[in-house]
């Protein structure tokens, strides 16, 4: 049984009608251009965003289950957050732990190690660069324990070091049994990392597969709306506007 069950399930003048399963262990990335849906996928299945249609989550309901119960669960980590407030990044982790209502330091502790913001712990986030905070907010889901993340567009404000690392610690979270579904624009890194992917396009349709499946050159030429080179032997992939 899928962990999450999308049947006939849209975001209402959004995204169009789709059918979609996610996996425990499974990596599953999210592509397609600016306006294609991608974060309103993403934000619907965290409920942050009206929807319609069928979503189970473990074959229950998911609008049937109280709303602490699908936030420990599910975590999402939005593409950008704006920072009003100058909270230390200690404290903006533990907020991680609220729907378990408690602060464990050991959970808040780890999940910052696993981020490589320790050294970071102390300084307040609103003086922080974008891409430290962007390890913020993914020691922020790591401290929630979820079973499912929603990750927008993690590795955008990373530099190359850091894309490669993040990528890598959701390839980790999910071969331990969690899942993860990614919205990403960078389509060698999710050529790389991803076990399928769901390619949205503009016009409202989708394509759900192995990357060999959806990563076709004419799909992707047509989708883009410019010439795209496709070598999936190479290693790492080579996916490119030509």
């Amino acid at each position: 049984m899928a962990l999450i069950e999308l049947r006939q399930w849209s975001v209402p003048g959004r995204l169009p009608p789709l059918d979609l399963e996610l996996q425990a262990g499974e990596l599953l990335g999210i592509i397609g251009p600016n306006g294609a849906g991608k974060s309103s996928l993403l934000g619907g299945i965290a409920s942050v965003v009206p929807s319609a249609g069928r979503i189970r989550l473990d074959g229950v309901d998911l609008h049937d289950m109280p709303s602490f119960e699908r936030a420990r669960r599910i975590a999402l980590q939005p593409q950008s957050v704006e920072v009003v407030w100058s909270l230390k990044v200690r404290d903006v982790v533990a907020l991680g732990r609220l729907p378990w209502g408690d602060n464990d330091p050991d959970i808040i502790q780890q999940a910052m190690e696993q981020a490589g913001i320790v050294e970071l712990a102390d300084r307040s986030v609103d003086r922080l660069s974008g891409g430290e905070q962007a390890r913020v907010w993914l020691a922020r889901v790591l401290a929630n324990q979820p079973r499912i993340w929603l990750a927008d567009e993690p590795i955008a404000s990373l530099d190359l070091r850091y894309q490669r690392e993040v990528m890598q610690l959701l390839r980790r979270f999910a071969d331990k049994g969690g899942a993860v579904m990614l919205a990403i624009h960078d389509l060698p890194l999710a050529a790389r990392y991803c076990d399928r992917l769901c390619l949205l396009d503009s016009e409202g349709r989708s394509v759900v597969g192995s990357i060999s499946e959806v990563m076709i050159e004419e799909r992707l030429s047509e989708i883009f709306g410019l010439p795209v080179q496709v070598d999936l032997q190479a290693d790492p992939p080579v996916i490119q506007a030509l």
